[in-house]
């Protein structure tokens, strides 16, 4: 309930009644509530995009591509902000498409143990379709990169054997996968082998001067906007100030683009609305005004 709704019913009929209002008195007002609405918006759309500019979009480094028995795996090594990392996409013969994410001391990692679970599987006699491993596994290991934790499970069922890659994260997320065949583990590894030989197994990061502080002021508020970064990567602080009040939201670089395209839709909305406005309370001659 507003401001407006909840008052005593004695101001019934009052200036404070929307209802009551004279046209041109109420133009004027939804007039000047859209003038500052749509100067806000557009105040924080110049200040993100001045933010954005310089920060570039994901970059793609080099791929390649491997068919192993009836799938495709796709090996991107892409840069952004936050570093350098290597998506791992898996097309199966459905075209169904799957992916994980690693960076690139976690590809190193990988590599290693897929040298391990190849040995492993080389070791191993022919499978025995009347004997499988009762949860499907015959070998495990996991990695842990931040927040992020990988699952490394050689399985076998009745269609052969093969590594499933599962990443998940811990503060929640939905989990990803790959099924590699077993058969096509060296070759994923010397693919791998040779990404890391040239852009080597340093995540890196964004390591140039941050973005100044920037602060506008609209009526009675204060908004702050501050750029930081830590083990995540960079982010951006949106603060709002009033009479010592101050509230805060924190949006991650990786999503700072689709951040600034709503508030340009909103501006087009509100410039759109404007001029609506303006076309409408274009004086007239009409009997009601002589």
């Amino acid at each position: 309930m507003s401001d407006l709704e909840s008052g005593d019913e004695g101001i019934s009929g009052s200036k404070y009644n929307m209802g009551n209002l004279e046209g041109s008195t109420r133009n004027e007002f939804d007039t000047t509530c859209k003038g500052k609405l749509a100067l806000f918006y557009l105040t924080c759309h110049k200040i993100l995009s001045t933010i954005l500019v310089g920060t570039g979009v994901e970059q793609e480094l080099a791929t390649k591509m491997l068919q192993i028995q009836s799938k495709r795996f796709y090996l991107d090594v892409k840069q952004n902000r936050r570093g350098r990392f290597i998506k791992v996409a898996e097309i199966g013969a459905d075209g169904r498409r799957s992916q994980i994410y690693l960076a690139l001391s976690t590809a190193a990692e990988f590599r290693d143990h897929l040298s391990s679970f190849s040995d492993y599987y080389a070791s191993l006699g022919p499978p025995n379709t009347d004997n499988l491993p009762e949860d499907g596994k015959l070998k495990s290991e996991m990695m842990i990169k931040d927040y992020r934790r990988y699952y490394l499970d050689l399985k076998e069922n009745a269609r052969g054997r093969f590594l499933r890659v599962s990443q998940t994260i811990t503060r929640g997320g939905p989990r990803s996968q790959i099924a590699l065949p077993a058969q096509g583990m060296i070759e994923f590894r010397d693919a791998l082998t040779d990404l890391l030989e040239e852009f080597g197994a340093n995540d890196g990061g964004f390591k140039g001067d941050l973005p100044e502080e920037r602060h506008m002021k609209v009526d009675n508020k204060n908004f702050y906007f501050d750029i930081g970064q830590n083990n995540r990567g960079v982010y951006m602080r949106i603060s709002e100030v009033k009479n010592n009040f101050r509230t805060s939201i924190t949006i991650p670089e990786k999503c700072w683009i689709r951040f600034r395209d709503i508030f340009n839709d909103y501006c087009d909305k509100i410039k759109k609305s404007d001029s609506n406005t303006a076309d409408i309370n274009l004086p007239t001659t009409s009997n009601s005004l002589k």
